[in-house]
């Protein structure tokens, strides 16, 4: 059941067993086998890096995105991400029409500070992430006020975050790196292209 995590200048909504442990297992096997992972490099401030996770861009015809001089064309969907985008799609009321993947292969891989806010996605974007494999940290912190502290969520195999309303307005998040985790996680985040062939999506390491 998804339940609402109280945070100011945000909606965001979080069901820590939204899939069953079987059909976590099954789905995290498919898609380790089955998406077609790449390591991608990335240019900020003038230098290349090797972004610190794998990556995958799948989506209907069209929802192509771009970031740090990077273009990615949506891979055809597979069933498990039909699946996924489904299940997600119905909890949310949303018909999403396209999903980045990442793979974090242990501890050492991460996300850093970052919004959902380009301007495809909407004045107020509904994004669904699902998380597979290893529990990860997932921290937000507000852009403006100070006085709110950290808040940090565990996402674990199963899970589904809800993120919605001004959350991307006044919120940043990462998912960062720790010593603890050894195993793998793969987390899905379905998203809507309002305008796939016009504007640019940024990201960050």
């Amino acid at each position: 059941m998804l339940t609402q995590i109280e945070m100011p200048d945000a909606e965001i909504f979080l069901d820590q067993a939204f899939f069953s442990a079987e059909e976590s297992d099954r789905l995290f096997r498919q898609l380790s086998e089955q998406i077609a992972w790449r390591q991608e490099k990335i240019r900020l401030y003038g230098k290349e890096f090797n972004q610190p996770r794998l990556t995958a861009w799948y989506g209907d015809a069209g929802a192509s995105y771009t970031y740090s001089n990077l273009t990615l064309q949506p891979l055809a969907w597979i069933a498990p991400l039909t699946e996924i985008r489904e299940r997600c799609g119905e909890a949310a009321g949303v018909n999403f029409n396209s999903v980045l993947l990442n793979l974090y292969r242990d501890g050492q891989d991460s996300m850093g500070w970052h919004q959902d806010n380009e301007p495809e996605l909407g004045v107020n974007p509904v994004i669904a992430s699902v998380s597979l494999g290893a529990t990860r940290q997932f921290q937000f912190r507000h852009k403006k006020r100070k006085d709110l502290s950290l808040i940090s969520l565990e996402l674990t195999h199963g899970s589904l975050l809800l993120m919605k309303g001004t959350t991307q307005h006044y919120w940043r998040h990462q998912v960062p790196k720790s010593s603890k985790v050894t195993e793998a996680r793969i987390n899905l985040t379905f998203r809507v292209i309002r305008h796939p062939n016009s504007g640019e999506i940024t990201a960050e390491l």
